[in-house]
């Protein structure tokens, strides 16, 4: 079982796993690892550090942008297994710990139901662990402001609004911006491509979440490397922008 693996930029590789994305940024024999995907991803997650070169017990670290079961499915595996830091934005922590969780629920999905894409997608994240329990016990905030001493140095960005910590990462020396799921290029519950929102009923506060598009407009990009949907090339700024304009 595999994923699709690209380098999108030097060190930099974007990787699809099952409607959901992970990023492994590259350094000599280390590697930094943004997201985990689904539990049932972990093939694939293992497969894709391979397919660069490099094993688990080489992750430094595993950054999460937000603590959804798509994107932290593998954490705490790589967490027990390796002795691997798991690192969130302060206000993410408990989120990671469950002490609540703000996702997505099986009603909104049900009343959403009529929407094209919506039920398929439901099926596919429940057979990939969309709602398995997958706490990570012990995460920690991010040990410094500014770039972090891990490969590929990221530099996290809170945008919150799609969670309270949600965190995306900017690269300044290649121009690339991990954005999670505050700014995507695709999604299956969505008829839109390019730069957009993720549909109202993923986000926690959605005024925050179109607030936050602010913020990615003021980075220097022109690689976007989003949770769902393939790279997007161009200003960062524009795509941003765009996106807010079309949530507006």
């Amino acid at each position: 079982m595999r994923a699709a693996v690209q380098q999108v930029a030097d060190g930099t590789y974007l990787v699809h796993g099952s409607n959901t994305n992970w990023v492994i940024l590259s350094e000599g024999d280390a590697v930094t690892l943004i997201d985990t995907g689904y539990l049932g991803d972990r093939e694939r997650l293992l497969a894709s550090l391979a397919e660069v070169g490099s094993s688990p017990e080489a992750v430094t670290a595993v950054l999460i942008t937000h603590a959804h079961n798509d994107h932290l499915g593998s954490a705490e595996h790589l967490r027990r297994t390796y002795g691997t830091p798991v690192y969130l934005h302060e206000a993410e922590v408990p989120h990671a710990r469950r002490d609540f969780l703000h996702q997505v629920s099986i009603g909104q999905v049900l009343r959403n139901g009529w929407r094209p894409g919506v039920l398929p997608w439901a099926v596919h994240a429940l057979r990939v662990g969309g709602t398995a329990h997958v706490p990570v016990p012990e995460p920690q905030p991010f040990p410094t402001r500014g770039p972090l001493d891990l490969p590929g140095r990221p530099v996290p960005v809170h945008t919150p609004g799609h969670t309270l910590g949600h965190t995306a990462y900017h690269l300044p020396g290649t121009g690339v911006v991990i954005s999670g799921d505050a700014l995507v290029s695709g999604h299956p519950t969505s008829r839109a491509k390019g730069p957009q929102l993720l549909p109202d009923m993923f986000h926690h506060d959605r005024s925050r979440a179109v607030s936050s598009l602010e913020i990615l407009e003021r980075l220097d990009g022109d690689v976007l490397v989003p949770g769902h949907g393939p790279v997007h090339r161009g200003p960062v700024r524009e795509a941003a922008r765009h996106a807010r304009e079309r949530a507006l």
